[in-house]
């Protein structure tokens, strides 16, 4: 897999955790943990894209 097939996926995946962060959120009784471990696993895959876009990137 190349990296920029990687980062499309890692977008996509990212695009997901959004939509089930949205989810819960809209529910009558959301529940804040898992919230909270959908929005920690959203930051490590925009951290990974960043870090994966800066090195098939160099300045």
């Amino acid at each position: 897999m190349s990296t920029v097939d990687h980062i499309e996926a890692l977008k996509a995946k990212h695009a997901s955790l959004e939509h089930a962060i949205d989810q819960e959120s809209t529910r009558p009784h959301p529940d804040d943990d898992a919230i909270c471990s959908l929005k920690k696993r959203k930051l490590m895959i925009k951290d990974e894209i960043a870090r994966l876009s800066a090195s098939s990137h160099p300045h």
